[in-house]
């Protein structure tokens, strides 16, 4: 996933700022599995626990070695969870920000979610009582990309957009990533990593029935993914004006239908996920609009995709189940179910938006949160790393309000004796 992450957020970005977001996204992995070992594996599987949180194997502290492999895995989730936000916060986040929010999430937001609805000691796991009530995410609709949405759309709101993105009399100004083959190869790697995320959520091939409900998962996955992908190409072309194949919209609808289905890729038949897949392609187009009219800059449209599939998957999940599905059995119990996911939706959703808007808050407070106008500028690949993503980017692009009266001094990545050849006319 974290390499799908890496050229789709690569290539959404400008090239002043890809050495930048390539780093977040392969520092999200190495942040994230150094803190999940410390702290976050024991908050939300360490025992013993209550119903709220765990509070053993704190460093692996008397964890038996047979639980490596479930470490292994529910790590990748929390830093998936953590990319979503670097994403959106792409091109003007301050690295020690990046830093302090990373530990931050993987370590205390995300694994308090996870215990509360994997662990067996959660309590929306363990549901209001009857024993066929209990909070239904089967691979992370709520706990991986709700979790990341709702960070990334606070933290959007108050970071503020890129300079330029919107003017003063409430217009908006295009501001493109600078590589669609980038973008499309990032897309066609997390379909593909979608398949073994789902799948692989059911943490077992050997056991009765393991391989159905693999199997099962990865087909209603690309069944959700295609339906969703094709009615975005439809809708854009044909219903909103836009009279364009935009690959770009079709690969985040794909993407928001398959965070859709995770909740429910396990249970749901074909139709149920093809019915989930279509709705994906509206509530992405509806959410990501929403996002731009609110004047909120998501450069990879991370709070669409992301929060708005995942918060589809929990809606969606206990109404197109075949074992308990409102719209399969119509039972009350079944409504039931579906209501306790809609309240372990909302509790998510505040537990998310309270530590959310006390981590940015906190960092905007204290002004490292986001970098200096003229680094803005100038790209965050020479400011702050010196190492720019294309050889022959020696100075800054301009942007559309740039100021030229800016006078940035640009260490020239050039080999010396290239540039006495130059000088001298190629001698």
């Amino acid at each position: 996933m974290q390499v799908g992450f890496a050229f789709l957020e690569a290539g959404s970005v400008r090239k002043k700022n890809t050495t930048n977001i390539l780093l977040m996204v392969l520092l999200d992995g190495f942040f994230g599995c150094v803190t999940y070992w410390a702290v976050g594996y024991a908050i939300a599987f360490g025992e013993p626990s209550n119903s709220f949180f765990g509070h053993g194997y704190f460093f692996f502290s008397r964890m038996s070695e047979h639980k490596l492999t479930h470490f292994f895995f529910q790590f990748v989730f929390a830093a998936t969870a953590v990319t979503i936000v670097s994403g959106a916060l792409a091109e003007r986040v301050a690295f020690e920000a990046y830093i302090l929010y990373s530990i931050a999430i993987t370590g205390f937001v995300y694994p308090v979610v996870c215990h509360w609805v994997w662990s067996e000691d959660g309590w929306l796991f363990k549901g209001p009582g009857p024993d066929y009530i209990s909070f239904q995410d089967f691979a992370g609709s709520s706990v991986v990309h709700m979790v990341g949405g709702i960070a990334a759309l606070v933290a959007c709101k108050i970071l503020g957009p890129r300079i330029g993105r919107f003017n003063d009399d409430g217009s908006a100004n295009e501001i493109n990533g600078h590589s669609i083959p980038h973008l499309a190869l990032g897309g066609l790697i997390l379909f593909f990593g979608f398949l073994a995320f789902n799948g692989g959520s059911q943490a077992s091939i050997s056991k009765l029935n393991d391989g159905i409900i693999v199997s099962q998962a990865v087909v209603n996955t690309i069944i959700s993914g295609s339906f969703g992908a094709l009615l975005t190409m439809l809708i854009v072309k044909y219903l909103l004006g836009i009279k364009r194949w935009s690959i770009i919209l079709i690969i985040n609808g794909g993407l928001t239908s398959m965070v859709a289905i995770c909740a429910g890729c396990n249970s749901a038949y074909g139709w149920g996920a093809a019915v989930i897949g279509c709705l994906g392609a509206v509530m992405y187009l509806g959410v990501s609009a929403l996002v731009f009219r609110c004047k909120i800059d998501d450069p990879v449209d991370a709070v669409g995709v992301h929060l708005g599939g995942g918060t589809l998957g929990v809606l969606t999940a206990p109404l197109f189940s075949k074992y308990n599905g409102v719209f399969v059995v119509w039972t009350a119990e079944a409504v039931m179910g579906w209501l306790w996911n809609v309240l372990g939706g909302l509790a998510i959703a505040a537990w998310c938006t309270a530590l959310s808007i006390i981590i940015f808050g906190g960092l905007q407070l204290l002004g490292i949160f986001r970098v200096d106008a003229k680094v803005e500028h100038m790209g965050l690949d020479i400011a702050l790393h010196g190492e720019p993503a294309y050889p022959h980017q020696n100075r800054p692009e301009l942007d559309i309000n740039d100021d030229e009266n800016f006078n940035f001094q640009v260490i020239s990545m050039k080999d010396p004796e290239d540039e006495k050849k130059e000088r001298n006319g190629g001698v």
